[in-house]
């Protein structure tokens, strides 16, 4: 989905693992590991700095004194290390695409909001407000020029994504279900 950053009020996409703040995810990144394992997990503890690497060493990812060291025994960066980097960088790359792709919906104008209101077994209701998603019937109306451009940019296929990414809420729905009906241990 698509949502407006707080301060900014710029749109950034967002994936949501969960439906409500104080719940636990209702998809956990073990589920992810098989299927798709976004690089912002991946990169957890590490950030771009400038043409570096920081890290973050209250990050939980760095209490466990049984991974791998960072630095090889020649104070070189260890093949942990290159490897996050590589993971930080294609994040910083990916974010140029992201940005391409969320302008080039807007100036089409393809952007629009939506509401998602989900009802639950224990009689709780919620609403989730400042969702954005791509709107099919715009995108339909675009002219051959402008889809083309679209496709060859690979924003056609992450508008079809982001809209079929809504089914994904009544799955969610049905997973705080089941997790309602479970025992309490």
């Amino acid at each position: 989905m698509l949502t407006k950053h707080p301060e900014t009020g710029g749109f950034y996409v967002a994936a949501l693992l969960g439906l409500k703040p104080d719940e636990p995810a209702l998809i956990t990144r073990d589920e992810l590991a098989g299927t798709f394992r976004p690089l912002d997990v991946e990169r957890r503890g590490f950030y771009l700095a400038d043409d570096g690497i920081a890290i973050d060493p209250r990050d939980p990812r760095f209490g466990d004194q049984s991974g791998e060291p960072l630095f090889a025994a020649d104070g070189r960066p260890g093949v942990a290390l290159q490897r996050m980097t590589a993971i930080v960088r294609k994040l910083r790359d990916g974010l140029q695409h992201t940005d391409d792709f969320i302008a080039a919906m807007m100036t089409l104008k393809l952007v629009e909001p939506i509401d998602i209101e989900l009802g639950f077994d224990d009689g709780d209701k919620l609403t989730l407000a400042g969702l954005y998603t791509i709107s099919l019937d715009a995108l339909a109306d675009l002219a051959d020029d402008q889809i083309v451009a679209l496709f060859r940019a690979g924003h056609l296929q992450l508008a079809y994504a982001m809209t079929g990414s809504i089914r994904q809420f009544s799955r969610l729905a049905q997973r705080r279900n089941a997790g309602l009906s479970a025992p309490v241990r």
